[in-house]
């Protein structure tokens, strides 16, 4: 890590989350979870969450019952990865979510999405963005209904 990185800061709040708390530009984190988490960083006045694995209807649902999602939050349903690229550049977030990285893909790819080949990809669009840009990525991984990581094979190429 860079000595002269500036950190971004996290607020009280933020100690209680699963995540890190400290945000570095142009890092990508990777997150494997197996509860479904709220993610709150009120110190970030852009965040861009992508979801693969659910519609707006249903975010806007759990966000109904939540309360109300922040302004500083946007929301992309998407899976396509030429698609995500051009909002994350037309945008600029600070910070990028993606829930969760089995579920993008890129079409020059020729194998489904979740193969070790299209998430070795993506993660490679991915960093490309994060370091060109300066932004943090947070891609999230999901465990089986069972707790199990994926084979080890598939999370190797971290």
């Amino acid at each position: 890590m860079a000595e002269d990185a500036p950190y971004r800061g996290a607020s009280p709040q933020a100690f209680s989350l699963p995540l890190p708390v400290f945000l570095v530009p142009s890092a990508i984190i990777l997150s494997i979870w197996g509860v479904k988490g709220n993610i709150f960083y009120p110190f970030l006045k852009k965040i861009l969450y992508i979801s693969g694995e659910e519609s707006q209807a249903q975010i806007r649902l759990r966000a109904n019952r939540m309360g109300k999602f922040s302004p500083n939050l946007l929301l992309l349903c998407e899976t396509n990865l030429e698609t995500i690229r051009g909002v994350i550049e037309k945008e600029r977030p600070e910070l990028v979510i993606i829930d969760s990285i089995q579920t993008m893909y890129n079409e020059n790819v020729s194998a489904a999405p979740g193969s070790v080949s299209q998430v070795r990809e993506s993660t490679g669009i991915l960093l490309q963005l994060a370091k060109g840009l300066g932004i943090s990525i947070f891609i999230v991984g999901h465990v089986t209904k069972e707790g199990n990581v994926q084979d080890r094979e598939f999370w190797s190429i971290w």
